[in-house]
């Protein structure tokens, strides 16, 4: 009770004092509910948790109904037996709404995991976009979770930081709550990347007194040349970039941390627009600016209705120095996001800046709706919610985001969908570019459109927004699903040709309905499709179109023989295959192991369709396959006892000197593994790159014998390709 007496006082701080008496009869409801459970990744009482949770609430300030949520939203998921109709008669509409959107999917099986992900993460965004406040209560249960995780479980903890890292990081971003964002990631880098975290603290730590007495020495230059233009009452802040953002650009520029030289980034809060501009002047005129790097988010804010002037500067001792100029109300909608002028309090009308995030959030789900498959649904979310690089503008003046490396293609899918299938060619600055052209700030985009143009598959590798990949996929699906149709129909025309009947005869006699049901078809067009395909052999259905006692006596011996030949463990729908692979809900289908990334035992897999091919393997980060059409991929699972020998390729680089390919070869050979093929180089440095096939069993068999070569004297590097 004296935790909940803290929150009430918190509450107190800003909420009326009628309000305190919902919010302490929701936290007796919750205690009920929860009583003696323990929260499973922080090991507390789960009522802790909750409290926590309801704590970062009422630090943002907002409503009743979402505070009260945040005491509530594990309520359904510990207490089956509580209905959503119990929570509104007690709480009211709002709450029950609210509480349902933040609860994860319970009670529905799912066939894998990730569409069990990708389904919850599917019911979050669409409960978001009726109301966001379900996304506020998220993201402080995600913060309170990463914040008290405890569990030693590195699978979880990686699963759960990565989604941090990729889902909810964007969305407080998205929302404009920058202290959110900046804790989420820096904790995610901690579970992710242990040792880097670890490394670069202690070496961020070891500068902190040079780091102050450099931000001491600025300040004072700063304040002493701004008060020359009589900006007194001006505040500023120095302070060190989250490590996360560092160990960003360690990474994408390939630095060490010493190259890093604005780890520390200046802020000059004024009064008002004009005296922002002033003050930019005055950095400018002190030290010179480093061209490409400055940023106007004050006449063209973002999408989450963040303004700020940004600019860096080579500053003393000629290291690169951030410096952002913004006004006092600027800073608080930056710092609170959507919670800065909450739309939610009461007497208060939405305003312009929150309308126009949460469109843009409505936007981006309504689109998501559209993709069916769990794996690129999951791409697109990830994509979607990027960290904006380029700001480009429409001919009339309005600003777009892009990633880095987007191109006028990624422009015009983001106007609309048939302008980007329809696009052949762009002016940028009123000059013709070409479509690989690379978006800059500022550039003017104009996108040129022909009624006969048409997407082609090489525009994959020229769009970086994982919506433009998503429509050109989509459009080159539809249009390949149509192809196979025709091929469908053609090649069950000519084959029921034979027996003597048509498509059209089993359509009137009305056995189309069993022959749908039997292949797991949903229509003809889909039967047709997969025939097309090579999914579904024609053979299969002239079973279910001849009547028994037509069929001849060879095919009878010939389903005798596939029935003794399949082991009486083993369901239907699960056939292991001369690979060791099982394939989930597919019958009579080829497999091949695909040459591009030669998957062995133990590497994660996916199973592409062909047409007429069979189901190729691949590992599931495959390039090639994750270049496909998804519909066209299918489950697949090594089976634990699988004994034969699969191809591996790898790569190695040593000294060129007499004797070495020998003691490789001898390795592999004493790690009982079998060179297929081997094709060796030297260079002009005197080493020698070898590209060696290898039979071996499984991808722990791989690692041993790569661990055993790079042990050899004269071995620099030996990894797999």
């Amino acid at each position: 009770m004296t935790a909940f007496e803290a929150i009430k006082k918190l509450a107190a701080s800003y909420l009326r004092e009628e309000d305190l008496v919902p919010l302490e009869k929701a936290f007796h409801f919750a205690a009920k509910v929860h009583a003696d459970q323990i929260h499973p990744t922080s090991g507390e009482p789960y009522i802790v948790h909750l409290l926590s949770v309801t704590e970062i609430l009422l630090t943002m300030k907002l409503d009743l109904q979402t505070v009260i949520s945040g005491l509530l939203h594990g309520v359904l998921k510990q207490e089956p037996t509580l209905s959503i109709k119990e929570v509104e008669e007690e709480f009211g509409k709002d709450v029950a709404n609210i509480v349902r959107g933040a609860t994860k999917i319970t009670n529905v099986q799912f066939n894998s995991k990730l569409t069990y992900q990708a389904e919850n993460i599917r019911k979050l965004l669409l409960a978001m976009a009726s109301d966001i406040r379900v996304l506020l209560v998220k993201l402080a249960d995600r913060l309170h979770d990463m914040r008290s995780y405890i569990l030693d479980e590195k699978e979880r903890q990686r699963e759960l930081a990565l989604e941090t890292l990729e889902l909810y990081a964007p969305l407080a971003s998205r929302l404009g709550i920058d202290w959110m964002k900046r804790e989420l990631e820096d904790l995610a880098f901690k579970f992710l990347y242990p040792d880097e975290y670890n490394d670069l603290t202690a070496r961020i730590e070891s500068s902190t007194a040079d780091r102050e007495h450099y931000v001491k020495e600025v300040k004072g230059i700063l304040r002493k040349k701004l008060a020359e233009i009589n900006l007194t009452k001006c505040e500023i802040i120095g302070r060190p970039k989250h490590l996360y953002s560092i160990y960003k650009k360690i990474i994408a520029q390939k630095i060490p941390l010493e190259k890093v030289y604005d780890k520390v980034a200046f802020r000059i809060i004024v009064d008002t627009i004009t005296e922002c501009y002033e003050a930019l002047g005055v950095v400018h005129a002190n030290w010179p600016p480093v061209p490409g790097r400055i940023k106007d988010f004050i006449s063209t804010p973002k999408a989450n209705n963040y303004q700020s002037m940004h600019t860096t500067v080579i500053g003393p001792y000629g290291e690169f120095m951030e410096v952002q100029i913004r006004t006092r109300e600027m800073d608080r909608v930056a710092q609170e996001g959507v919670a800065a002028h909450w739309a939610y309090k009461e007497g208060q009308a939405i305003s312009k800046e929150d309308a126009k995030v949460f469109k843009g959030l409505k936007q981006l789900v309504q689109w998501l709706q559209e993709l069916k498959d769990p794996k690129e649904f999951l791409d697109s979310v990830r994509g979607e919610l990027f960290d904006p690089d380029v700001y480009a503008l429409t001919p009339n003046g309005e600003v777009k985001e892009f990633p880095q490396g987007s191109t006028p293609l990624d422009f015009a899918y983001v106007i609309h969908t048939e302008i980007g299938n329809t696009c052949v060619g762009a002016k940028v600055n009123g000059k013709i570019v070409p479509l690989k052209y690379k978006l800059q700030n500022g550039d003017v985009v104009e996108i040129i459109t022909s009624p006969k143009q048409k997407p082609r598959r090489d525009w994959l590798s020229l769009v970086g927004t994982s919506r433009a990949k998503s429509r050109i996929r989509h459009w080159l699906r539809r249009e390949e699903k149509e192809k196979a149709m025709n091929v469908g129909r053609e090649i069950c025309e000519r084959e029921l040709h034979k027996h003597d009947t048509s498509l059209k005869k089993i359509i009137k006699t009305g056995h189309m309905k069993q022959i749908l049901k039997a292949m797991r078809c949903n229509s003809l067009e889909d039967l047709l499709g997969k025939v097309g395909s090579g999914a579904l052999s024609i053979q299969n259905i002239i079973k279910v179109v001849q009547p028994e006692d037509m069929r001849t006596e060879e095919e009878e011996k010939i389903k005798e023989q596939e029935l003794l030949s399949v082991a009486p463990s083993q369901s239907k729908r699960e056939k292991p295959d001369s690979e060791g692979i099982v394939i989930e809900g597919v019958d009579d289908m080829l497999v091949k192991i695909s040459q591009c990334c030669l998957p062995v035992p133990g590497d994660p897999i996916m199973g592409f369709i062909t047409t007429g091919r069979g189901i190729s393997i691949h590992k599931a980060n495959c390039h090639n396959l994750l270049a496909t059409d998804p519909r066209r991929r299918v489950e697949v699972a090594w089976t634990a006892d699988a004994k034969t020998v699969h191809r591996a390729q790898i790569y190695l680089v040593t000294q060129n000197r007499k004797g070495m390919l020998a003691a490789v070869s001898n390795a592999i050979s004493m790690d009982d593994a079998n060179i297929v093929e081997l094709e060796a180089k030297t260079t002009n440095d005197n080493l020698s790159t070898s590209n060696i096939v290898l039979e071996v069993e499984d991808l722990e068999h791989l690692s041993r014998l790569l661990q055993h070569i790079r042990q050899i004297d004269g071995v620099i590097e030996a990894r797999r390709r």
